[in-house]
């Protein structure tokens, strides 16, 4: 118990005194220049943010969906191990099926090209 209270100690002074040493030793003296958008000197004339396409939200969202499914899937190894393992492989099988089903769908709808 003693060794716990120490690590807890230690990992809870070593980020406070890291914080302080590294407020005390940075060096901070804004200016006009520094405190533009721009360091280069001269005001920006636009916005500096380009709009980006809605199919790069879509296309990243599809990824994250279809990419879950290596978490789900990952006990499939040790399920062997199972009184019954049918079960398992069933689950796994109705999930790649449904995640299967979808790509098509997405695919067939067009979610899944680039360009209009």
């Amino acid at each position: 118990m003693n060794l716990m209270i120490s690590i807890t100690m230690i990992y809870l002074a070593l980020p406070a005194i890291l914080t302080v040493l590294n407020y005390w030793f940075t060096l901070t003296k804004p200016d006009n220049e520094k405190l533009s958008p721009y360091e280069c000197g001269f005001d920006p004339l636009k916005t500096t943010r380009p709009p980006f396409s809605i199919r790069f939200f879509l296309v990243a969202i599809l990824f994250l969906l279809f990419d879950l499914e290596i978490a789900l899937l990952l006990p499939l190894p040790w399920a062997i191990q199972l009184p019954y393992p049918i079960y398992t492989f069933i689950w796994a099988f109705i999930i790649m099926s449904l995640l299967t089903l979808g790509l098509i769908y997405e695919w067939i709808q067009g979610g899944l090209e680039w360009a209009e």
